[in-house]
């Protein structure tokens, strides 16, 4: 026990007139005291000798300083509330003393005669309590208490509007951080900064542009450390160099954290040498500055450099912390680095930063990347806290390799544990909906959007775009395009891809030129929307305007998918001969597979079977464990009944080991998923599917059908031939829909392959004799069947 501490235990309790008069002389001493204790016990002691004396309640500056110790040291909330509440007429300084120190905002103790600190450190007690669990009900708070303080005539206050900016930016409610910023007619450096720190890419840049313009603030060392992230988010070399030469001019750019800013920044634009050079002239860089430029060695895939000056780190006994590691794993370039995530995982295991979420969550996205999805499970299932970001990474990981049903089923799990998803986990399971097809999902994800209040989030609005469109209902995803306040150019590009695959070309080429008038540039992704609407649409002389304009107009060189879709456009209308000669100018780098595969199948719709052969060996050399395209020559010549060529064919795919492709088909029937193969029989209710059936292909023969047998096996009987192309998996489908919904109800099917010649045609007919709209998702389009006529003009 310290000795001033054991000269108060022997003073005998004053007379209570004398208490007031001894308050201010002890004041002094108690204040000592506490600031020299080191255990929650010295301060026990204290308290009781505060109690037992009678002074406790008379000296409020001693109680604060001791509740303020108490906070420091890590006192329960209990506690504190229990020593504010034993003193009998608490100040603003105890008051505000108490807001401070707990973990989480109680509003009652705000009055009476709240002043700014009181507002202040209200809102940083409910930033602390929502970065740990963020939800609805915090929102309320912030919005409560931001209502108070504009009340009590505070919203002018800079030191209230940073911590109130700051908690909504936590929030994730950037617009309200702004609107706190605008209602402050002289925000001072450390507002600014706020604003920036919690602004992010562009938007933190063009704010950083404002407050210089404006001059009526000094920017300092921090707020070039926070717009220096900003331009390197959005790879604005010029404005790094700008806020660079700014630094140099006012005297910080030797500061340590301007000077580790613009080494991340160069790294990640490419310039790895500058960003060398500044890393070099640091007398003694720290981890910081370690971790800055392995990042930046990571992120441009010189993953040998990034081990290099890792390893040089742990010779000079720096200690790698998380984001060291978070730097150093190769998730941006992680193709052929197996080795060497299984090395950095071992690392991650032994130095025990399991535990550390960051960390963890790196490993899985590189699992992920890998398509290692089995260790990038374990990885997230090992975590024992899971952050937003890994559940993120997890269900992302899972739509990006096509493991669509996981994806679905771990965002699902994820609610049942109430944690709320956020706008990258709403975008990530939108994906995943758009590709499954399923449309009651994609629906219940949009209850789920406007619930929790992301619509004004324009990457979410954009997802759900993409998933109404490639679900069949591209009115209800135009509507939400048109509902959108601030479109930018990937929802336009949404769009414009959504016409384009349910073949409404000249409504695509329209949005198009809408987009253009918006004064919107268009990007390398708009250009491959529009050409590929034209594909599917037989617009050639506009596709070739489009493709030409790319390169004339807006210096976007054609890649691979550019020039995909250009041959594919001409080869649908005919032009063969000029599509050959187009894949001869294209760059080397833009001719691949995919450029040929789509003049083979042109070559397939024309029956050209002499440039066939040509653009198959080239397909042969390219891809030759593709087995589609033996299947497409193969047809091709039996199309045109040279068999011993298809045999031959069909021998080397076997040579070869190669296995087509099963094809199946999904329908949706209430928010159940059925799924038929060829021939299949495994359903419950396949018995009355294929009599239904029967009867079905009766009426058709009857309207004029008649069975497309052409790309069936030619060593079969005609009449096997027929049964074979009867049970493709699309016609068990649309049975099954057609038997197991109200007439006149639209019927959806989603094929995961091209829609063959028989059931194209026959489900005009089944659409006629039904009087039904059948929606069908193959391969490449949307087919919309209406009374015997298909929406794509028989042109897929």
């Amino acid at each position: 026990m310290p000795p001033p501490l054991r000269r108060l235990l022997l003073l005998r309790p004053p007379a209570a007139a004398a208490l007031a008069a001894d308050a201010a002389t002890l004041r002094r001493p108690y204040l000592r005291l506490i600031a020299l204790s080191s255990t929650l016990r010295h301060l026990d002691q204290i308290l009781a000798v505060s109690l037992a004396s009678g002074h406790y309640p008379l000296d409020p500056a001693p109680a604060t300083s001791l509740l303020l110790r108490y906070a420091s040291l890590r006192a329960p909330a209990d506690h504190l509330l229990r020593l504010f509440r034993s003193f009998p007429c608490p100040d603003r300084f105890l008051r505000n003393a108490l807001l401070r120190s707990l973990p989480s905002l109680r509003p009652r103790l705000l009055f009476p005669c709240p002043d700014s600190f009181s507002f202040a450190f209200a809102a940083t007690s409910l930033t602390g309590s929502c970065s740990r669990e963020c939800g609805a009900a915090s929102y309320s708070e912030a919005r409560a208490l931001h209502a108070l303080s504009v009340a009590a005539g505070y919203a002018a206050d800079t030191f209230v509007a940073s911590a109130l900016a700051k908690l909504y930016f936590v929030l994730s409610r950037v617009d309200h951080a702004r609107k706190v910023f605008d209602m402050v007619p002289s925000p001072d450096t450390v507002l600014w900064n706020t604003l920036l720190a919690g602004l992010s890419g562009a938007d933190a840049v063009e704010s950083f542009v404002r407050m210089v313009s404006e001059g009526s603030v000094r920017p300092d060392a921090t707020t070039l450390a926070s717009v220096l992230p900003a331009a390197a988010e959005v790879a604005d070399v010029t404005m790094g160099r700008s806020v660079h030469a700014f630094a140099e001019k006012r005297g910080l750019a030797e500061h340590e954290h301007v000077l580790t800013g613009l080494i991340s920044l160069y790294a990640k634009c490419g310039d790895v040498e500058l960003a060398r050079r500044l890393f070099d002239m640091m007398e003694k860089p720290d981890l910081v500055a370690y971790n800055a430029l392995i990042s930046g060695y990571s992120v441009n895939g010189i993953v040998g450099s990034s081990v290099d000056l890792f390893t040089e780190l742990m010779a000079l006994g720096l200690k790698p912390h998380s984001s060291t590691l978070v730097a150093l794993i190769p998730v941006y370039s992680p193709f052929g680095h197996d080795l060497l995530a299984q090395c950095l995982h071992g690392f991650v295991l032994k130095s025990g930063f399991t535990a550390n979420s960051p960390v963890s969550t790196a490993i899985t996205t590189l699992y992920c990347r890998l398509n290692d999805m089995e260790s990038a499970r374990k990885a997230f299932d090992a975590m024992p806290d899971k952050t937003m970001e890994s559940w993120n990474a997890m269900i992302s990981g899972y739509a990006q390799n096509g493991l669509t049903d996981m994806a679905v089923a771990l965002f699902e799990q994820m609610l049942k544990l109430n944690v709320r998803p956020n706008p990258i986990t709403i975008s990530s399971t939108l994906s995943a909906c758009a590709q499954l097809g399923a449309l009651s999902l994609g629906k219940w994800l949009h209850r789920i959007i406007a619930e929790e209040d992301l619509e004004p989030n324009v990457y979410v609005m954009t997802a759900l775009i993409d998933m109404y469109a490639k679900c069949g209902s591209i009115s209800e995803a135009r509507s939400i395009f048109n509902s959108m306040d601030n479109k930018n150019v990937v929802s336009w590009n949404a769009v414009i891809a959504g016409y384009g695959l349910h073949g409404q070309g000249a409504e695509a080429l329209k949005l198009y030129k809408d987009m253009l008038d918006a004064h919107l540039l268009p990007t390398s992704a708009t250009f491959l929307s529009v050409l590929y609407a034209c594909s599917h649409g037989g617009l050639v002389d506009e596709g070739r305007k489009v493709f030409r304009s790319m390169t004339d107009d807006y210096a976007i060189m054609p890649g691979i998918e550019h020039c995909t879709c250009m041959v594919d456009l001409l080869g649908r209308a005919g032009q063969l001969k000029e599509a050959f000669e187009l894949i001869s100018e294209f760059p080397k780098n833009a001719v691949g597979p995919g450029v040929w595969g789509a003049l083979l199948g042109a070559c397939m719709v024309h029956k050209d079977s002499d440039l066939a052969k040509l653009a198959s060996q080239k397909l042969f050399e390219l891809d030759p464990e593709n087995s589609g395209y033996y299947v497409l020559l193969s047809n091709l010549h039996t199309s045109k009944k040279q068999y011993s060529e298809a045999a031959v064919v069909r021998q080397e795919a076997k040579s070869r080991k190669l296995v087509k492709t099963p094809g199946y088909t999904l329908i949706e029937i209430g928010e159940k998923s059925h799924v038929f193969m060829a021939g299949d029989r495994a359903h419950p209710q396949s018995e009355a599917i294929y009599s239904y059936l029967e009867k079905l292909t009766a009426k058709m023969i009857e309207a004029g059908y008649r069975p497309e047998t052409e790309a069936a096996f030619y060593d079969v009987e005609e009449e096997e031939k027929e049964h074979m192309v009867k049970v493709h998996s699309e016609k068990l489908a649309i049975a099954f829909g057609l038997l197991s919904t109200e007439p006149g109800t639209e019927i959806r099917i989603i094929k995961n392959l091209r829609v063959c010649l028989d059931c194209h045609n026959a489900t005009k007919f089944i659409s006629k004799v039904t009087q039904r709209l059948i929606v069908v998702r193959d391969a490449s389009r949307f087919h919309h069947f209406r009374d015997g006529v298909c929406s794509c003009g028989d042109y897929w």
